[in-house]
């Protein structure tokens, strides 16, 4: 990637209001803490499936991140075709959602995404580790998914752009 170009990246999970919006808003977050938001054209968020469209994130999201310092705002919605011409990288946030994208993809040459999982930047060698859905879960599961969005949001940049975090 040139140094002036302009990466966009989707986070997806089911819902777009637990997993999704929060990854989106820590990657955003940990962007203009290191000062690489000027690397990124679109950060977003939506889900696979139409459950959720127009909600806010889940109260249990948003708290984990106004805990952390980190600002979340977002409206849910559904993954669209126009999303695999506009995003560069869409990241999954488990298999079945990695699954529904791959179904939903274009098969033509509309495609310009990279489609994986968000998990494929976690330390080490280890690919395609689950941000697990902590909707029916407690609080835990919420803190859990923040400290993972956080790890494999900086080692995207550190990988992708090459920064130095």
């Amino acid at each position: 990637m040139g140094t002036n170009e302009k990466l966009s990246v989707l986070m997806v999970c089911l819902g777009n209001i637990c997993r999704s919006p929060m990854a989106e808003a820590v990657f955003r977050h940990t962007a203009k803490e290191h000062d690489l938001l000027d690397r990124f054209d679109i950060i977003d968020s939506a889900g696979t499936g139409a459950y959720h469209i127009g909600s806010n994130p889940d109260s249990r999201s948003a708290a984990e991140c106004r805990k952390n310092g980190v600002a979340i705002s977002h409206s849910a919605r559904q993954v669209s075709k126009r999303d695999f011409e506009t995003f560069d990288y869409i990241l999954a946030m488990d298999e079945e959602n990695l699954a529904n994208l791959e179904r939903k993809k274009p098969k033509s040459g509309e495609c310009k995404a990279r489609v994986m999982m968000f998990g494929d930047f976690a330390d080490g060698d280890r690919k395609g580790v689950v941000v697990e859905d902590p909707y029916y879960g407690g609080q835990r599961g919420f803190e859990i998914n923040f400290g993972q969005c956080r790890k494999f949001s900086e080692n995207f940049m550190r990988r992708v752009l090459g920064a130095e975090i």
